[in-house]
């Protein structure tokens, strides 16, 4: 089974839903960088004040701040961990980075429309304490307004409101897409429907995986 695997698609595409099962039922440790900036923000730190302006305004984070971050984390899991990157590579410099840190097996492209993504994500809403995430129409939380898990109160996020959703997108056809194409070339891209059944689409993954 392949265990280094890039998860690509735009945002709110699934690449965190997906992930999470890899992670929960096959082992793979996930590395979001977006939980690893959402953690940097909420504990203060330095590069999550340097980070926080450009997530609130749907922008990319620089890369040396991402690939920084990402090298520390894949240096302190070892050779041996199956690894799922969730939301990074974002630019084809992220991944020229990430190929001298560690080989990558797989990219997975789920493939999603606009119109869809947009709903699924002004829909979103999540926990500040445990980064559990809802949807309004698809995965609602058992007490509205609460979080499932832990009890706090949930929030959009900034970066889930339409106005913002929709540069996310613009960003994303301008910097990310171009890595579809990288992997491609590298022989190494499977894409996915990921407009269908969670389920369904794990099916598929799983197959890519093999």
């Amino acid at each position: 089974m392949k265990s280094k695997i890039v998860l690509l698609g735009p945002p709110g595409a699934g690449k965190g839903t997906q992930g999470e099962k890899l992670e929960n039922e096959l082992g793979y440790v996930r590395l979001s960088t977006g939980d690893m900036l959402r953690e940097a923000v909420r504990k203060g730190t330095s590069l999550g004040v340097k980070a926080k302006t450009y997530m609130d305004a749907g922008a990319l984070v620089p890369n040396d701040l991402i690939i920084n971050l990402m090298k520390e984390k894949i240096a302190s899991l070892g050779n041996n961990a199956g690894i799922i990157f969730d939301g990074f590579p974002r630019t084809v410099e992220q991944a020229e980075a990430l190929d001298q840190a560690v080989d990558i097996d797989l990219a997975i492209d789920l493939n999603v429309a606009d119109k869809v993504l947009v709903e699924r994500l002004t829909q979103r809403r999540t926990c500040p304490q445990c980064n559990a995430v809802y949807h309004l129409a698809y995965n609602p939380p058992k007490k509205a307004g609460f979080c499932d898990k832990c009890g706090s109160v949930l929030y959009q996020r900034d970066d889930d409101k339409e106005a913002t959703v929709k540069n996310r997108l613009e960003v994303y056809r301008k910097n990310t897409l171009p890595l579809v194409d990288y992997y491609k070339k590298a022989g190494k891209l499977t894409v996915i429907d990921g407009t269908g059944d969670i389920e369904t689409i794990f099916d598929q993954v799983k197959k890519a995986l093999n």
